[in-house]
């Protein structure tokens, strides 16, 4: 009963700075060719503080659409997201996942927005609006060639 307990000193950690893995949410493919697409693409990487979204430029030499499965056309005829567990999203809802992901940056005033957009009458129209939008984004950026032909 008389025994001291002695508490064991530990080593002090290391004061080196640590490197917190990146906490990526969502993967975005984009068209690094659609001037309209690449001002919005472009202010997500500016406020992308966190390092939270992949992007992935469908027009690089080097992106083959087989490696995901779907064709070049698919990829261009939608917006199409990634999430960290490999579910695919498309349309506004990569949107909705990519502003979300910025969170409490520059763009912080948009959240609410992003919660708007999810509610069942919004959202149907903002999916109609932007397949209205996807369907002439060629010719609305000047890129329109025999696909855009009736």
């Amino acid at each position: 009963m008389g025994e001291r307990f002695r508490l064991k000193r530990l080593p002090t950690l290391s004061r080196k700075p640590t490197h917190r893995k990146r906490l990526q949410q969502v993967e975005v493919f984009y068209d690094g060719d659609c001037p309209l697409c690449m001002k919005e693409i472009n202010l997500l990487r500016w406020c992308d503080r966190q390092q939270r979204i992949q992007f992935t430029d469908i027009s690089a030499d080097d992106f083959d659409p087989t490696h995901y499965g779907y064709t070049q056309q698919q990829f261009m005829d939608r917006i199409r997201g990634r999430l960290p567990g490999g579910q695919w999203i498309e349309g506004v809802e990569v949107f909705r996942r990519l502003y979300a992901a910025i969170g409490r940056g520059p763009l912080v005033w948009l959240l609410p927005l992003v919660w708007l957009s999810r509610i069942p009458g919004l959202s149907h129209v903002l999916d109609l609006g932007y397949c209205i939008f996807a369907k002439n984004r060629l010719r609305l950026t000047g890129r329109c060639q025999e696909s855009c032909k009736v």
